[in-house]
């Protein structure tokens, strides 16, 4: 008897913290501050003017509330029904607690919502219920039949919850937008813009409930409109964030919001920090992990005026985040269209390129180089590129830098290491040095190029990240990039490569000297390579394939603010097409072949997107570098 009433005790005990407290603080929001009516009255927040705490009270409820239901069904996945019955116990409290801070947050309910709020209290209790009657017995059959039927509720109360929140957050978003619509205060509209910018933060979700709900729009009114070009800046931070789904991709495009961003962009006299926002935007929605970018047809059509606007952006660019987003956007836009590629050539965008990453005030980070390793090896692919790679000597930098070379530049980033031990950093590096190697292979396409590669030391560095893992950080990826220029070097310049070299990097196949310098299995190397041969083989249609092997992918960067890099901007890494690689594995002696023949590609994958948020915005490039 003592033992039973111990443990009677310590069960309430485990029970009474979470029942009193949450009980407690139910009771005193329902209650009213005063019964006098009149003053109540007074109390009462303004529905057009929600409070932004309330909300934030309201959505991180609702985490703890699915974090409660989550726990809830691995608890009966294990019996563990002592337990379930106590997370059973406070998803109730949380619940009711929700529901209040609800009626608090939105004073007038309908009566189907009332009906709904109070079905889903019904379903919670009588999860409780039925858990504490399967904490008195052992009967395995009499648990396994309550364990179907709890299931069920839990899944009706699952169904029911996201519904209820879904319900309420799609209130208050028309709320805001009413008020971005109807007021003519600029500080009320930059309120409910904050507003709208604080709801994108809680995930890709709410993301898509703004934009179905009209956000892009309404935003987009803002800044069509002169009088509010105090707000264009926040207003297009918000859309950055939206469109970081399809939804909001999809009305951007109905409203022509790519001219638009077109125009602010060339519009010297807006200030940089907003013309930096626009192009904060049209990196998210330029990103390529987006199948709906490729159907922009508005794009093309302002295509000429926004690489220009975003060049003169990169080239003007008064620090180091301005550049970041200029130069992400136009990395992006080189993945759409070779035409873009063909504009920036035209602009001299090879030498504002190679000045600025000689410039620490713009290109002081990875994640900017990223961006211009990037565009410089997608216009790789065009002949006049290597003359300009050529051409260029550094001579129009400011007083401070040493002017280097074309060929010395991409030296420069074949030698980029990190400097802390951040892993996103790390990350960076790679793909800088990965890029690097590859813009070397096709720019050495051009035996003037190659010959100057050789006389600045690149065979040497290629040959260094190739033999020591630790050059390359132990990427597989950038070993790849690494022997693919080596061997497109060793056919201009054979002189220049040792005999051990040659013997082991350049005479074997491509895969034979992957594993001489990786520590993968020779069974797995070889399946990709045959698959990478068979789909090439398989590609019919004259055209060479468009996909490419994306060997590591960046995330998770900075997003203090923006769903693109420096805030959010996912960005993957470049690699060579599967016509590239067939012919680098096929080949027994570069030296003695020749020149295959240059088909039009799109190979890098991803120059960024952003937003990160959510998970999203958490650190730098991204999200979307």
């Amino acid at each position: 008897m003592h033992l039973i009433r111990v443990d009677s005790v310590q069960r309430w005990m485990e029970e009474l913290r979470y029942m009193s407290e949450v009980e407690c603080m139910c009771i005193l929001q329902s209650k009213p501050i005063s019964v006098d009516e009149d003053v109540q009255s007074e109390l009462i927040v303004n529905p057009e003017q929600p409070s932004r705490d309330g909300l934030h009270a309201l959505l991180k409820r609702a985490l703890i509330v699915s974090g409660e239901l989550s726990k809830l069904f691995q608890k009966l996945e294990k019996n563990r029904w002592q337990r379930a019955h106590s997370t059973a116990v406070r998803t109730n409290c949380h619940v009711r607690s929700l529901v209040n801070e609800y009626h608090s947050l939105a004073r007038s309910a309908s009566a189907v919502r009332q009906q709904s709020e109070q079905l889903l209290l019904d379903k919670c209790m009588e999860l409780t219920v039925l858990t504490e009657r399967c904490t008195h017995t052992d009967d395995e059959y009499f648990l396994k039949t309550m364990k179907e039927s709890i299931l069920e509720i839990l899944t009706a109360v699952e169904e029911s919850f996201s519904e209820m929140i879904d319900a309420a957050l799609t209130g208050e978003i028309q709320v805001l937008l009413r008020q971005l619509e109807s007021s003519d205060n600029t500080c009320a509209i930059g309120m409910a813009i904050d507003s709208l910018l604080d709801l994108t933060q809680e995930g890709a979700h709410l993301c898509s409930m703004l934009a179905k709900e009209g956000a892009v729009v309404a935003l987009f009114k803002i800044c069509r409109q002169d009088c509010f070009r105090s707000l264009y800046a926040s207003a297009l931070r918000t859309l950055a964030s939206v469109c970081c789904v399809d939804e909001g991709i999809q009305q951007l495009e109905k409203v022509d919001g790519i001219l638009c961003l077109a125009d602010i962009l060339a519009d010297e006299s807006i200030n940089e920090a907003t013309r930096s926002e626009a192009a904060a935007v049209v990196a998210q929605i330029t990103s390529p992990h987006y199948a709906f970018t490729q159907h922009l047809s508005s794009f093309l059509e302002n295509m000429e005026d926004m690489v220009t606007a975003l060049l003169n952006l990169c080239q003007n660019a008064s620090s180091g985040e301005v550049f970041l987003l200029a130069s992400a956007a136009l990395a992006n836009i080189t993945f759409l269209d070779t035409m873009a590629g063909e504009i920036l050539l035209q602009l001299g965008a090879i030498g504002v390129l190679f000045e600025a990453f000689q410039d620490q005030r713009r290109v002081d980070t990875p994640y900017s180089k990223d961006q211009v390793v990037t565009i410089l090896a997608n216009m790789s692919v065009l002949d006049q590129c290597a003359l300009e790679v050529l051409q260029h000597n550094g001579r129009h930098l400011p007083y401070h830098c040493v002017p280097l070379t074309g060929v010395e530049c991409l030296l420069a980033m074949l030698s980029e290491k990190p400097s802390s031990s951040s892993p996103a950093e790390g990350a960076a590096c790679e793909r800088v040095q990965q890029k690097a190697a590859v813009t070397l292979a096709r720019l050495s396409r051009h035996p003037l190029v190659a010959q100057a590669a050789a006389q600045k030391h690149c065979i040497p560095r290629l040959i260094e990240l190739c033999r020591s893992p630790a050059e390359r950080n132990n990427s597989d990826s950038v070993l790849v990039a690494c022997l693919a220029a080596l061997r497109r070097l060793a056919a201009s310049c054979p002189e220049r490569i040792q005999d051990s070299d040659f013997q082991q990097l350049i005479k074997p196949r491509l895969v034979d000297s992957f594993l001489l310098c990786s520590n993968m299995e020779e069974s797995f190397v070889s399946h990709q390579f045959s698959r990478y041969c068979q789909t090439s083989l398989k590609d019919t249609s004259g055209h060479e394939a468009q996909e490419s092997r994306a060997m590591s992918d960046f995330q998770d960067v900075d997003t203090s603010g923006h769903c693109i890099c420096p805030h959010a901007m996912p960005c993957t890494s470049a690699s060579l097409s599967i016509s590239e690689w067939c012919h680098l594995q096929s080949s027994q002696d570069v030296t003695a072949s020749k020149q295959p023949k240059r088909k039009k590609t799109t190979e890098l994958t991803g120059g960024l997107v952003t937003p990160s948020r959510g998970n999203k915005r958490s650190a730098p490039p991204t999200g979307p570098l």
